[in-house]
């Protein structure tokens, strides 16, 4: 039970912005109370070991980092690190009725391996050229935009003005990112790869004139300056783990199983009430800082909430024996698995996927991403696992929105898994499902989560891992100086339903902490 009956800031939720929050605001001497629900830390970014007997700790919902800002790290003392990826992608494909595929390097010393996978693919340079030349574009967006994250919100002419490139600005900011992709790039099966950018997690279609894919889009390719995608060591929940221990080592109360039920304030003075096991009880807040989706904190005010922004997701983790051997023999499966493995991800066959999942139907090609986190970071896995060669998989499926899951999720979630790996096996030598290991009740080491499960285990609003659409990353009428202001001046957003939330980044803990201390 809480310490006290008042706080500075009482938090909403102990997911990693949170966590942030309370970290920067008990280094600044504020009293801190975290209430969450669940009997742990960490929300959605946390490590479990999800199948019986199996030694082996998933990221179970997020997975990789690429939003977290190296200052939050230093400025916290954070115990935590990243790993690079050696492989960016791979993409299966079929030419001339022979296999083939398309092998993105990371790093130094990359360029020439990925050049030669391009012109195996394509019989040309000029595709390679165009990727240079269009991720060159977004690598300078991404060093100009990125540092803004935890800066006071630039409105959109100083973003402009700061970025300083006006086809950058247009293609990214005023036009569906799906005219640039096509005037880029010419081959469907590259057009597809960069367009997956712009479709993680959101529902949308190329030319989609709300621009959300934009958003997405931009979010995707700036993280760290850099736009790579990292593979956190000893997986997720090592980041969360080192935020509680930073949290409490500063002298903010973690108080698990403690469920927020009702906010009251006037605007100057909150009053806040939760439920364990056994009891009810409330404690006054100067400020309140909610890490929960902005529906869910409308509802504990007592206010209507917004209309949530359906997710449109599959998340599944396997644990394979070994990793299959693929149709593509040119490629070292421990190759092709450790960046982002696409299938069903070709440009047109991702039009065809929203189209029928837009009018109702599951994409009869589920399109998705896989990687294997334990290739990169084999701390993941206990000695004997280890010992035995086996690896994980992480599966993220795209197009797939929460409406479609509502009459039947458990018929429909398993329909839409058995479409999905059998996209992945038509590139496969051997069936994923042969490489299955087998917990100790002798059970495949599958899981599958469905928008409806996240909106379950995780009250995300339609499932939506951004807590809603995400947002372009400039000032508005009612955003405050932070993007973290709601109506009430002493009840702020901190988690992914801010300006700048959405990703493990820590941003939006990072900028509702700056608010509440007046930076």
């Amino acid at each position: 039970m809480p310490d006290r009956d008042a706080y500075d800031a009482v938090i909403i939720g102990g997911g990693h912005n949170a966590l942030v929050a309370a970290a920067y605001l008990a280094r600044a001497g504020r009293t801190v109370l975290v209430l969450e629900r669940l009997d742990g830390a960490g929300g959605a970014a946390v490590s479990t070991p999800p199948f019986a007997g199996a030694d082996a700790r998933l990221s179970r919902y997020s997975y990789l980092v690429s939003l977290l800002p190296e200052k939050i790290v230093t400025d916290l003392g954070l115990d935590f690190r990243l790993a690079k990826r050696t492989v960016s992608s791979y993409t299966p494909a079929e030419r001339g009725g022979q296999p083939t595929g398309l092998l993105i390097g990371a790093g130094p010393g990359s360029e020439e391996g990925t050049r030669a996978s391009f012109a195996r693919l394509t019989g040309g340079e000029r595709e390679y050229e165009a990727w240079q030349a269009f991720y060159g574009r977004t690598r300078r967006l991404a060093e100009r935009v990125f540092p803004t994250l935890t800066e006071p919100l630039p409105t959109r002419d100083e973003l402009r003005r700061r970025i300083d490139d006006a086809e950058t600005w247009r293609m990214v900011f005023e036009e569906p990112i799906g005219a640039a992709v096509e005037e880029h790039f010419q081959d469907d099966l590259v057009r597809g790869v960069v367009l997956t950018d712009a479709l993680i997690g959101t529902f949308a279609a190329a030319h989609d004139p709300s621009l959300r894919q934009n958003r997405c889009f931009l979010y995707h390719v700036i993280g760290g300056g850099t736009g790579d995608w990292d593979v956190p060591v000893g997986g997720m929940g090592a980041l969360t783990t080192a935020l509680a221990s930073a949290a409490r080592a500063a002298g903010a109360e973690i108080a698990t199983g403690h469920e927020v039920i009702r906010v009251e304030t006037d605007d100057r003075s909150a009053e806040v009430t939760f439920r364990t096991r056994e009891a009810e009880g409330r404690v006054d807040a100067r400020h309140v800082l909610s890490g929960a989706s902005p529906q869910e904190l409308a509802t504990l005010l007592g206010e209507e909430p917004p209309a949530p922004a359906e997710g449109a997701q599959l998340k599944v983790n396997m644990l394979l024996e070994r990793l299959p051997r693929l149709r593509d023999t040119s490629v070292d499966p421990r190759e092709a698995f450790a960046g982002t493995f696409h299938i069903a991800e070709g440009y047109e066959a991702l039009g065809e996927a929203h189209d029928q999942a837009a009018s109702g139907a599951l994409p009869t090609a589920p399109p998705a991403e896989i990687y294997c986190h334990s290739l990169t970071d084999p701390t993941i896995l206990g000695p004997e696992v280890a010992r035995r060669g086996w690896h994980t998989l992480t599966l993220f499926g795209l197009h797939t929105p929460a409406r479609l899951f509502r009459h039947d999720n458990t018929g429909v979630r398993e329909a839409l898994l058995r479409a999905t790996l059998a996209q992945l096996d038509a590139h496969l030598a051997e069936p994923v499902e042969s490489c299955l290991a087998t917990d100790a009740d002798g059970r495949p080491c599958i899981e599958a989560k469905s928008p409806l499960d996240l909106e379950r285990d995780l009250r995300l609003p339609g499932g939506n891992i951004f807590h809603g659409d995400l947002a372009f990353p400039w000032a508005g009428e009612d955003t405050g100086r932070w993007g973290v202001a709601t109506a009430h001046p002493n009840i702020l957003l901190c988690g992914a339903g801010a300006v700048r939330g959405g990703g493990v980044s820590g941003v939006g803990g990072h900028n509702a902490a700056m608010a509440v201390l007046g930076h």
